[in-house]
């Protein structure tokens, strides 16, 4: 390339990465967040309606009507899938008048001598009042279209029967529940009948019940039954916690990757550090440009993002010291680098890409926002790399002056991991697989010893998370819940903060619990969250899970065969398939909960531990096109080797930011991080112990055939 068209390539560059920030800018100087329920405090509740889409359509409306006449702030009602209706309620902490009110269908019949002679459907308004001749309250009620005249005959007919006999009551039926049957009063006359298009129920209701009464009533009824089958219930405060706690593992996290891009790469290092901050405000900007909503964990990949944004880099330079090691020019180098580059960035990413997508698709609730966030993470992150850093680096390293110090670019050298390390690895890949399976068989032993402690969303039941003043003794809340009849809840502890896990029961029994615990623990608890997973939900989940993996095992043995070769994909999906059963049988060792997060971070260490592998297969690529006669476990040492400064600088990058997370979370972070760090470490060995050498016990098994021939004389090269 000409001197003349590199630097209108970067300028071309510049003015795209220019017109991304200002764009980003502008989104967040005038965008506020769309915060989910888990940050911000509220009640979501995911109904079923029984019949088809249209049924389902039909309810919304209904459901929408008591929603607003609840009078709840900016509430949020939307289908997912084909039957079910999310709602969410921000600041409603007592979920239990919402779901009563929600979950009715308020079939409302007019009933005469046990024959319904009107509907609901009749009814314009309907409205709550304290009773003018007696104590308590009654409802009010409007008749529109011909429902007064059919109130008028009705009420004409009861008139003629005699005062105590049954033929002279009109009830009133809600859901098949009679919830009144007053007489007609003696001043109707016979025949004649109630004219003006309205009248009173009366049934000595409180204030509450009459208000409920006229709500369900006025805002129509439901015309299929539905049946709540999620409920969560989040406290504000734990929301300002997470996303307090979020923020500061971001900091931190971004603070100690960036003191190690510049201890380790100098002055690109420095560059890629101010590329970093831009990729974190293009995806915080690309978040409020799709209008996502950030959860629980979407914060969680976010910050997850940032560490895994260094890897790109990482590549290049890595790549660029190579480049410069062969011809000391720093500008050619850094282009270079750039270059070779791309193959194992987009390989890398598509994979990742793959988890996210399959998240998406899959999941429910907050784990989709992880999966959107993650999308937009990696999207910005590939921008950052290869387009905001790549103006950066090589303008900067292209000016006089840092040409005239090489040294203080941090390319000069290949570094001390690639100047020391000289190791044959494959003599006896056999001994790496036994290693390698020894592990395996240790943790999946976790699974039959111990069992898998799976959450309410694949078991179904009713998740109780509380929060104390001071730590928790679980076995003293655990006795507290046995003496009260609650023998099977299952109880644990971190800290001062205390979850129970219990089949499915009612809201009363609920809030029996809450009380349970308050007075087993010194100075009371609140309650932080409150979930409900219906049994049809739950082997929902269950199912979507398993297919889950199967398809991202699919997805990405496909995506590897056609990219590389069959027996890298294969040798790659055998790799992720013990990094699954490592994480899952560690977690089983430690009796953590396999929740929908966990399911998140398992599809995560799916997408790391195939980049890794990537990664390395694409250097044994490179070489094996160049040394086609030397021995084949030797170019696998030789990828392996070269590879290691790049897997080495990413895996402290993500390390520093899941650490932050680690210590500064709790709860589902907590856990989070948790299982990414076990994967962080089983994806990185695995690429070595498994990868590689089942790699080169299927090419001894299935060797390709040699793409060389030899050439006609005279034929050009």
């Amino acid at each position: 390339m000409s001197r003349d068209n590199a630097r209108r390539g970067l300028l071309v560059r510049a003015l795209i990465a220019l017109g991304v920030l200002v764009a980003s800018a502008f989104l967040l100087l005038t965008t506020d967040p769309r915060l989910g329920l888990d940050l911000r405090g509220g009640t979501q509740i995911v109904l079923e309606a029984q019949g088809d889409a249209d049924a389902a359509d039909r309810s919304l409306e209904v459901l929408r009507r008591r929603v607003d006449a609840l009078g709840v702030a900016e509430p949020v009602i939307a289908r997912s899938g084909e039957n079910r209706i999310v709602v969410e309620l921000p600041g409603v902490q007592d979920p239990q008048e919402a779901v009563k009110v929600l979950g009715q269908t308020a079939q409302l019949t007019v009933q005469r001598n046990g024959q319904t002679v009107m509907t609901g459907e009749g009814i314009s308004d309907a409205q709550s009042a304290r009773n003018p001749q007696g104590a308590g309250f009654v409802v009010n009620i409007q008749f529109q279209g011909d429902a007064p005249a059919k109130w008028q005959k009705v009420t004409g007919e009861a008139a003629c029967e005699p005062s105590g006999t049954p033929g002279r009551q009109i009830a009133f039926v809600l859901d098949g529940k009679p919830i009144s049957s007053p007489e007609v009063s003696l001043d109707t006359p016979c025949g004649a009948g109630q004219a003006g298009g309205s009248t009173t129920i009366t049934g000595r209701f409180s204030q509450a019940e009459a208000k409920e009464l006229a709500l369900v009533v006025r805002s129509g009824a439901l015309p299929v039954p539905v049946e709540v089958i999620e409920q969560r219930t989040v406290g504000a405060t734990l929301g300002a916690e997470a996303i307090e706690a979020s923020a500061k593992a971001a900091i931190i996290g971004i603070a100690l990757t960036s003191l190690f891009l510049m201890f380790a790469y100098r002055l690109a290092g420095f560059l890629a550090v101010v590329a970093l901050v831009g990729y974190a405000g293009v995806a915080y900007a690309g978040l409020l440009a799709v209008g996502a909503t950030l959860t629980l964990p979407g914060l969680a990949g976010f910050v997850l993002a940032i560490g895994m944004a260094v890897d790109a880099n990482v590549l290049i330079f890595e790549r660029a010291r190579e480049e410069y090691a062969r011809k000391p020019n720093l500008r050619r180098a850094s282009e270079s680098g750039f270059r070779g580059a791309l193959s194992a960035i987009a390989d890398s990413n598509v994979t990742t890409l793959l988890a996210a997508g399959l998240l998406f698709w899959l999941a429910t609730g907050p784990v989709r926002g992880f999966g959107v966030t993650l999308t937009i993470g990696v999207l910005a992150s590939m921008f950052s790399a290869l387009v905001l850093s790549r103006v950066l680096v090589v303008w900067a390293l292209g000016t006089r002056f840092v040409t005239k110090r090489p040294r203080l670019s941090g390319l000069h050298t290949l570094g001390f991991v690639r100047r020391r390390l000289s190791a044959v690895l494959y003599r006896r890949p056999s001994l790496w697989l036994i290693s390698a399976g020894a592990v395996v068989l240790v943790a999946a032993a976790g699974l039959f010893a111990r069992g898998l402690n799976l959450g309410v969303e694949f078991t179904g039941g009713r998740m109780l998370d509380f929060t104390a003043g001071g730590p928790v003794d679980s076995g003293r809340v655990r006795t507290a819940l046995a003496d009260a009849g609650f023998s099977d809840v299952v109880v644990s502890s971190s800290g001062n903060e205390v979850s129970l896990r219990t089949a499915p029961i009612d809201d009363a029994t609920s809030a029996r619990l809450g009380e349970v615990v308050s007075s087993a623990v010194d100075g009371g608890a609140r309650q932080s969250s409150n979930e409900l997973i219906g049994p049809s939900l739950s082997s929902e989940l269950r199912r979507n899970a398993v297919i889950g993996l199967a398809i991202a095992v699919a997805a990405q043995l496909g995506y590897l065969a056609v990219r590389f070769d069959w027996r890298l994909g294969l040798a790659t999906v055998a790799a992720l398939l013990s990094d699954v059963l490592v994480l899952i049988g560690v977690f089983a060792w430690m009796g953590k909960t396999a929740d929908g997060v966990f399911l998140a971070a398992l599809l995560t260490v799916i997408g790391y531990s195939v980049n890794d592998s990537v990664v390395v297969f694409d250097r044994l690529r490179e070489l094996r096109g160049s040394r086609l006669k030397a021995s084949y476990p030797d170019v696998v040492s030789d990828a392996v080797v070269q590879t290691v400064p790049r897997t080495v600088n990413t895996g402290l990058g993500v390390l520093f930011v899941l650490s932050a997370l680690l210590v500064l979370g709790d709860g589902s972070l907590a856990n989070f991080a948790i299982a990414l760090l076990i994967g962080l470490v089983a994806g990185t060995a695995s690429t070595v112990v498994t990868a590689a050498p089942i790699a080169i016990w299927l090419e001894s098994r299935w060797p390709r055939r040699a793409v060389l021939k030899k050439r006609p004389v005279g034929a050009r090269a």
